[in-house]
């Protein structure tokens, strides 16, 4: 069987199976229950996700399955089927903390697997559960509350998997017990009590800073096929003998504090390997590149790899998800990424110090789905055969020396949800769409600091679809991608988030970004901007926008952050943007508004930086009071002065610096 069997049943196979358990017939043609199609006895039995209250007896099958019973006792009548080979009651529903997991020990010998996936359980586990002569899956994840150890002795020699993650088991990894799993093919443990010499080392239930190895007994088992220890403090280099395992296809251990180089594999059996948010140097080893099968590869985080990326990349045409982001790699990036496989669907080289054109060229029917090469120092024109990644949700740029116009044909991708373009030398405008739903789906557009230009047109903010809601889930936005227990790849973005440069190493889908700041964008905000209702934050600051504060940013009632700072608005704060009950950050600061600041809700809480700048303002917070709730004169300002000098309107459509005629 798969050493991914549970996983699939965890990701997909989440429904109540007791819906065609109806009394008076068959049990064994009810789902969830597998019977020897000879004897007619229950041989598995697979609760996964049961919700429902049932209370039946059949003459081959007697087992109370309620809510009340599972939150007490795994029920009794469980051990009468001297038959059942694979017991599975996973359920993230179900409370088991009242369990007596000693009631365990009773199961048939015939068993071969058990799953209590989220159960619940608490106390200690009975270890004699490795007394079952033909146990060989024990998956126990997700169970916090369940604390003991494992023997010494009498461990099953058939066990091939074994999954201890987020419980509180303790497994002594200097003791017998893991050299004596001689058919262990599969083991997870993240986030256990991993112990040493009878002390609690690793795993973050432990709540401590001590740190360990990889102990020599993992040494002996030649048979491993998948070994994760991710989210743990393993330290020091990665054995030589882990590179060595004949079988080792599945290879997780990002999240640690390992150091060093990568050693050289001395076999070709990878299909996944995770060793990111680690503190690896030196170059990327090329057995990597023999890798034929190789689907996952991902280096990134806190590493510091150096070297160019090597052609023979292109090697690994089963590659789905390539991620070397956040290194020190230097050189180009090889053109040949761009069409060597047709099921890539993630690429991250962001964060390095690659350099030279993308020289890209992407063919038809790819499946990339994340691009990001942000924070690099290339140079040239954005590739226009982007436009062939039709299934691209999120595109990163930023942060690069790209000297080009707006990329308008971008707005032909479907699917594109994050478009992030931010610092380098984009010029000229941004103009209407021409084609039907042009950037629908974006919910974070980031384009600042560039030298973009002109008036934004209306038909801008009437394209942009996925910004007039707001999605209700929390949930994040993923690739497609599934490798049984290991983590579901999540995309990230760099940007500046109220404030503040942040990462967000996951993109929460309820995300609604809109950030045109640092450019030369002229003339008033459209009031089409109030159909923007799903927006968190708007930043359109350091332009030379003109007129009023639009009134509609007032029905704006997501917004977190507004940012208006240094441009040149006129005329008094809309008294609309009192009703934002959920601003936090609001800056108006250096424009030419006048009046009375408004007080109540969200407004009272800002200080005097939100507002100074404007000679013309008065009240809380600012020094200058109101006298009879007016403002008071303003002093003759150097753009009157300009106007009077004769210059007209073509300075802001031009998108001159007028900087110099303003003063300030």
């Amino acid at each position: 069987s798969s050493p991914f069997w549970f996983a699939r049943n965890y990701q997909y196979d989440q429904y109540p199976k007791t819906e065609s358990w109806k009394e008076g017939t068959d049990c064994c043609l009810w789902d969830g229950i597998t019977c020897d199609m000879k004897t007619g006895q229950v041989t598995e039995l697979d609760l996964f996700s049961n919700l429902m209250h049932l209370n039946l007896t059949h003459s081959n099958f007697a087992v109370n399955l309620t809510h009340s019973n599972f939150a007490g006792q795994v029920p009794s009548e469980i051990s009468h089927l001297s038959k059942l080979v694979s017991l599975d009651i996973s359920n993230k529903h179900l409370n088991m903390s009242l369990v007596a997991p000693n009631s365990l020990t009773n199961l048939s010998s015939s068993l071969t697997l058990l799953s209590l996936v989220g159960c619940g359980l608490q106390g200690e586990f009975p270890r004699n559960i490795f007394l079952l002569p033909n146990l060989d899956s024990l998956i126990l994840a997700d169970n916090e509350g369940l604390t003991g150890s494992f023997p010494s002795s009498n461990v099953s020699n058939v066990l091939w998997q074994l999954v201890l993650s987020d419980t509180r088991i303790s497994v002594h990894l200097e003791n017998d017990f893991i050299s004596k799993l001689k058919s262990l093919e599969y083991m997870w443990l993240r986030n256990c009590d991993i112990r040493r010499t009878n002390v609690a080392l690793l795993g973050n239930l432990t709540h401590n800073n001590l740190s360990s190895e990889i102990p020599s007994s993992f040494e002996n088992l030649s048979n491993l096929e998948s070994l994760y220890l991710f989210s743990n403090l393993f330290n020091g280099t990665i054995p030589s003998f882990l590179f060595a395992l004949p079988s080792l296809g599945y290879l997780d251990l990002h999240n640690n504090h390992f150091i060093g180089h990568i050693s050289e594999f001395q076999h070709n059996s990878l299909e996944y390997l995770d060793l990111s948010n680690n503190h690896f140097h030196g170059p990327v080893p090329s057995s990597i590149f023999k890798q034929e099968y190789l689907e996952v590869l991902i280096l990134a985080s806190n590493n510091k790899l150096t070297g160019e990326i090597s052609y023979s990349i292109c090697k690994l045409k089963y590659l789905e998800i390539l991620d070397l982001s956040n290194n020190s790699l230097s050189g180009s990036i090889p053109q040949c990424l761009s069409n060597f496989s047709n099921t890539l669907s993630i690429l991250h080289l962001g964060m390095n110090n690659l350099q030279g054109t993308i020289s890209l060229a992407f063919s038809e029917g790819n499946s990339l789905g994340y691009l990001s090469l942000n924070d690099n120092e290339l140079e040239g024109e954005i590739p226009s055969s982007i436009i062939n990644c039709t299934m691209l949700e999120v595109l990163d740029l930023g942060n690069n020396k790209i000297k080009d116009t707006f990329p308008h044909f971008l707005e032909r991708l479907p699917k594109l949800q994050v478009l992030v373009l931010k610092s380098n030398k984009l010029q000229g405008f941004v103009k209407d769409p021409t084609t039907y739903n042009s950037f629908s789906k974006l919910q974070i557009f980031y384009i600042s600091s560039n030298n973009l230009s002109g008036p934004l047109p209306t038909g801008f903010f009437n394209s942009l679809e996925a910004m007039m809601t707001s999605h209700q889930n929390m949930i994040y936005m993923t690739s497609n991608n599934y490798y049984g227990f290991a983590d579901i790849y999540a995309y990230s973005v760099e940007m500046t988030w109220k404030g503040l440069e942040f990462e967000f190493v996951k993109i929460q889908s309820i995300l609604r970004v809109l950030d045109l700041s640092s450019n030369s964008f002229t003339g008033e905000i459209p009031k089409l901007i109030g159909k923007l209702k799903g927006l968190q934050q708007l930043n359109l600051s350091h332009n030379y926008f003109t007129g009023h504060i639009q009134s509609s940013l007032g029905i704006l009632t997501n917004l977190e952050s507004l940012d208006l700072s240094s441009n040149l608005f006129t005329g008094r704060i809309p008294i609309q943007l009192v009703d934002l009950t959920f601003l936090q950050v609001l800056d108006l600061s250096h424009n030419r508004l006048e009046g009375p600041i408004h007080k109540g809700k969200q407004f009272n809480t800002f200080d005097h930086r939100s507002f100074e700048g404007n000679s013309g303002l008065c009240g809380f917070p600012m020094p200058e009071e109101c006298s009879n709730g007016e403002a008071p004169p303003l002093p003759p300002s150097m753009i009157q002065h300009c106007l009077k000098m004769g210059l007209d309107g073509k300075l802001w459509q031009l998108g001159m610096d007028v900087g110099l005629c303003l003063g300030s």
